[in-house]
């Protein structure tokens, strides 16, 4: 029963690890600009699912909308004819409260591998005493 708790947590620690990574790279490109007639920084998403065994497992990810937002921004060096330059559509807040979500998520699981070895070690000085 520990080994279960151990590897449902660990599976759990590494799904939540590879959503902060997405969220990460959202953050990091939200202001990337590109001209109008090409694609926008896409959004990552994470699939995570249940495994047979208890945990979960990345299943996937998923690529958000190419179209992005129009910026009417001239002086810009990717500007097209009319000005505009095409930004990732990103909501900042939305991420961030997923960065929350997702940190407080590993950091729960993390706690789970803790007790359970403490758990584990405890029964092994039972089993010597």
């Amino acid at each position: 029963m520990t080994f279960d708790a151990i590897g449902i947590a660990g599976s759990a620690m590494t799904v939540h690890r590879k959503w902060l990574d997405a969220i990460s790279d959202n953050i990091a490109n939200i202001n990337t600009v590109t001209s109008s007639d090409g694609a926008a920084f896409q959004e990552r998403f994470i699939l995570a699912q249940a495994g047979e065994d208890g945990g979960v497992f990345v299943a996937g990810t998923v690529q958000g909308d190419a179209e992005g937002r129009m910026v009417h921004e001239p002086e810009h060096p990717l500007a097209d004819a009319d000005g505009y330059v095409r930004y990732p559509d990103i909501d900042l807040g939305a991420q961030m409260s997923s960065l929350i979500m997702a940190q407080r998520g590993y950091q729960a699981n993390a706690a789970v591998v803790d007790r359970a070895k403490e758990s584990y070690q405890a029964a092994l000085q039972i089993g010597r005493g």
